[in-house]
């Protein structure tokens, strides 16, 4: 491997004393993880790193990438007297287009909105409300759609009626093929999600170096993971070697998983779907397949989406985009924070501008 070096081992002083001595160019080194942008200035891993290496953070927060016409769909479904919503907690505080609007300020006006920590809770609430209607808020990458997947299985064998979906699901490829074609692109080397990874495999992220000769190392979540995959991926750049390569070998093999590639099958298809700051983005979504429609909310509550962004002060966009850092929204610490948050970038754990307020001012 590439860290053999330090005995197969991760010496931590050595792989940043290694990092360090690459001072003979400029590295830009792109995180498509939510995780691992929370890791990354959690751990202070910037300040262990010279300064022609720069970490860019793009669009792998599942929250902040969700469009603002889609935080109001779920407004009007939520509205509904006879809805619950079922979310993971990150989503309750999200504002859409309408100020001062969100799922916890509409819960303490009345509405019913319960946290749950997986889908298959929501189909519980939904066997325990067969009165209601109860609405997940499926969100997330691959990690997280097979256990929708599988909530809508279990809701199907057990002949649960009240139970739907409304399906913010996306897929990393094709927004990193976006990324890719922008014309002021300029990323040496991508940090790939371990996650992800572990429901894809290696292969899913091949297609950077097989297709744009782009380097790429498939990466943990723990901090020494994250220097071992930043060590691993300036060698590829200094060796302009453009491969694919996984460090995170306790979690991901080649294949990925295959029974969770399966499933996902098995109940989504693609469509287009529109990205919070960066557009509508060719078969970039997930939605339920027609033979599932009975689970799919679009389809309860007759709810048209919208394929165009609404444009606000917040720069939400770019910060995802890893144009701009969120010191350079005017905004941020302002207008913008945990308290009164204008985008969801400063809402989600995941969120960059939540990560530098946290942790980086």
């Amino acid at each position: 491997m590439v860290y053999s070096q330090f005995n197969d081992t991760y010496d931590i002083k050595k792989i940043i004393n290694a990092i360090n001595k690459m001072k003979d160019r400029k590295y830009k080194i792109m995180e498509i993880c939510g995780t691992h942008t929370t890791a990354i200035a959690r751990f202070g891993i910037r300040s262990l790193l010279p300064s022609n290496v720069m970490l860019i953070s793009g669009p792998g927060c599942p929250v902040c990438v969700t469009p603002m016409s889609r935080i109001d769909n779920i407004f009007e479904i939520a509205e509904n007297k006879n809805v619950i919503i079922a979310t993971y907690g990150d989503m309750v505080r999200v504002p859409g287009s309408m100020p001062n609007k969100s799922l916890e300020k509409l819960k303490a006006q009345g509405a019913k909105v319960e946290i749950v920590y997986s889908p298959i809770d929501a189909v519980y609430i939904a066997k325990e409300n067969i009165n209601k209607d109860v609405v997940f808020l499926a969100i997330g990458f691959e990690t997280t759609v097979p256990g929708t997947a599988l909530a809508i299985s279990y809701a199907e064998e057990k002949g649960i009626k009240n139970f739907y979906v409304f399906s913010l699901h996306k897929t990393v490829e094709p927004v990193m093929r976006n990324l890719i074609s922008e014309k002021d692109f300029d990323i040496d080397g991508f940090l790939c999600p371990g996650h992800v990874a572990s429901v894809i495999g290696v292969k899913g992220f091949e297609f950077l170096s097989r297709e744009y000769n782009i380097p790429s190392v498939i990466c943990g979540f723990e901090a020494g993971d994250i220097l071992v995959s930043i060590y691993m991926l300036l060698n590829l750049i200094n060796n302009k070697e453009s491969k694919t390569e996984n460090e995170y070998i306790r979690c991901v093999n080649y294949e990925g998983n295959i029974k969770a590639q399966s499933i996902i099958k098995k109940y989504f298809e693609p469509r287009d779907d529109l990205w919070r700051g960066i557009g509508e983005i060719k078969n970039s979504g997930l939605k339920l397949k027609e033979e599932y429609f009975k689970y799919d909310a679009e389809k309860r509550f007759s709810i048209e989406l919208s394929n165009k962004e609404k444009l606000t002060a917040c720069r939400c966009g770019d910060v995802i985009k890893g144009k701009i850092n969120p010191f350079e929204c005017s905004l941020f610490e302002k207008e913008c924070t945990p308290w009164n948050p204008i985008g969801p970038c400063m809402v989600s754990c995941e969120g960059t501008c939540a990560a530098y307020y946290k942790y980086m001012r």
